[in-house]
């Protein structure tokens, strides 16, 4: 409980707001799962890459508590200067090599580094450094295009860009990174509902496409995360659309706990219009704490790990528990990706919302720097809806079903269908009969059983409470005959109902009369066949509408009549 107040401890909220104390102090009582940690050591081998007095210069600071190897890109030509040329000397300490980086990769305690060498070999540096450490625990790279460029890099690996106060930051923490350090592990996956990819297809890939440290690789089909590389920034989680990869710090079920908990807290404290402000730890802290003095009495803060872990389960909950409305606090700190997918699952919400005439305006991205007042205040502009009394589970969709379906049941429209920005997570399959031979491809590639046949019948079924719109079933299709639409179809029998995209009647075997096709199917194989050499003959062509049993039997039968043994 302490632990999470003591962030607001020292903020200069308003006195007035004791509806808002009230909420505080019951978010702080709500238990939250433990997830389990990751691990880091570093013994303090650094790798400095760039212009050899740039990384001579950088050594000299720091080979007092750290070995360090430079990895030197250019050559210093010349006499070096003082400090410079100490650090040179010390062989103990400091290894100088030559050559560009033809690659880095890993993690604090544990990066590799290939050295181009000017006769375009490729060598590990660590082999070269002249110990028996065998990875490089940290990186400074000090050139103004870095090895790696991703929003988040990983942690130990360090990369000012030329910026000289980045610079100055990296050089006094870098001699901290040394020792035993712990993270918590951010995520839980299950490949069982993973919509990634089936039968060498690739279908979702929005995990991928949202990882601000790019932790996440496909393996197949499924994904895999490295939680050495993951940093929380939670955008995995909010950009999934089965709920295969989750927030674990907290778990969803846990957080929508604390947003019900605080809501219901602060109504009976008296307070009205809640508006609900998610901040991450750090920078988010940090910026709440410069405008605490101001925030109105109706504002709720709540801290998170990170803004992007949060996602639209857990905006449109909060808005069936009663909040009038959700503020993101966003700042310079977050990263590029993760800002671009919470406004993408801003945009999925605000439709919903909007469709209902209950107001997509009701959830907003506080601007980094002015004009946060506004955005408070199109936050709180709607009453909010009755409270909901459900409870909520680490299982996306059902969340999402829920709050949705408490939130049309006080809409102030309730259209049957509305339209969805592309991409977005809710839609349903079209089928183009005069294409599809109901071959069958599409169901088995279909992650969550949206996509069904109906056994020994030709018939193809769609539920759609149950798609992703991965796309697998697109990409799976042979006769190009499907097409996805983002959609959402309010009503929740219509939803969870199977409809029929397609069926005809069974073909049946023109020997024995067992149906085993469908007519399409024959029509479309004798249409590609019938320019075929061995398919010139009505018999050959007749073969072709037999089952297979017949099929082999009438083969067998003409080679016999002809004379021949069928081998």
């Amino acid at each position: 409980m302490t632990d999470y107040l003591n962030v607001y401890a020292d903020m200069a909220l308003p006195a007035s707001g004791a509806a808002r104390d009230a909420a505080l102090q019951a978010g702080a009582v709500v238990e939250v799962g433990a997830t389990s940690l990751v691990g880091y050591r570093s013994a303090g081998h650094l790798l400095l890459i760039g212009a050899e007095l740039d990384a001579l210069e950088c050594a000299a600071r720091l080979r007092e508590s750290l070995t360090c190897t430079i990895m030197a890109t250019r050559a210093h030509e010349g006499e070096l200067p003082g400090e410079a040329a100490a650090a040179r000397a010390d062989q103990r300490r400091v290894t100088v090599l030559y050559g560009q980086p033809a690659s880095v990769g890993g993690h604090l305690g544990h990066f590799d580094a290939l050295l181009e060498t000017p006769r375009g070999e490729a060598l590990r540096a660590a082999d070269l450094n002249g110990d028996d450490h065998p990875w490089f625990d940290l990186v400074l790279d000090l050139r103004r295009e870095p090895a790696l460029q991703m929003d988040l890099p990983p942690f130990g690996y360090y990369a000012p860009a030329g910026d000289a106060e980045a610079l100055e930051r990296a050089l006094a923490e870098i001699p901290e990174m040394t020792g035993e350090f712990e993270k918590p592990k951010f995520f839980n996956y299950s490949p069982d509902i993973c919509a990634h990819g089936d039968s060498g297809l690739t279908g979702c890939t929005r995990c991928l496409d949202a990882c601000p440290a790019d932790a996440i690789t496909s393996i197949g089909e499924i994904i895999e995360v490295d939680p050495y590389l993951c940093q929380g920034g939670g955008t995995c989680a909010t950009a999934c659309p089965t709920g295969a990869i989750i927030y674990a710090y907290p778990g969803p079920k846990d957080m929508a706990a604390r947003v019900k908990a605080m809501l219901q807290a602060y109504r009976e404290a008296g307070g009205e219009r809640p508006v609900l402000l998610f901040h991450d730890e750090d920078a988010g802290a940090d910026r709440l704490h410069a405008i605490a003095a101001d925030l109105p009495d109706h504002v709720i803060p709540v801290r998170v790990a990170e803004i992007g872990s949060v996602g639209m389960d857990l905006w449109l909950t909060a808005l069936a528990y009663g909040a009038a409305g959700v503020v993101l606090l966003d700042t310079r700190a977050v990263p590029p990706t993760v800002r671009a997918e919470v406004e993408r699952q801003l945009d999925y919400a605000r439709s919903l919302l909007d469709a209902m005439e209950l107001g997509g305006d009701r959830l907003v991205l506080a601007p980094a720097d002015d004009g946060f007042a506004a955005a408070l205040q199109g936050a709180a502009g709607r009453a909010p809806v009755t409270p909901a009394g459900f409870e909520t589970f680490n299982e996306k969709r059902g969340t999402l079903r829920l709050a949705i379906d408490h939130l049309y049941g006080q809409a102030l429209a309730r259209p049957q269908v509305t339209a969805m920005p592309a991409g977005s997570p809710f839609g349903q399959v079209m089928v183009d009969a005069d294409k599809c031979t109901l071959c069958m491809a599409c169901p088995q590639v279909c992650p969550t059983n949206a996509l069904t046949d109906a056994g020994d019948k030709p018939q193809l079924n769609f539920t759609e409470d149950l798609c992703v719109q991965c796309g697998l079933c697109q990409t799976a299709c042979p006769e190009d005959a499907i097409t996805l639409e983002s959609r959402f179809l309010f009503d929740w029998e219509q939803r969870r109902q199977p409809r029929v995209l397609n069926e005809e009647q069974p073909f049946e075997c023109v020997s024995c009369g067992k149906p085993f096709a469908t007519p399409s199917v024959i029509e479309r194989m004798t249409q590609r066949l019938e320019g075929h050499h061995m398919f010139q003959s009505e018999a050959n062509l007749r073969r072709l509408k037999m089952c297979g049993d017949c099929r082999v039997k009438d083969m067998f039968e003409t080679e016999q009549g002809s004379g021949n043994t069928l081998m």
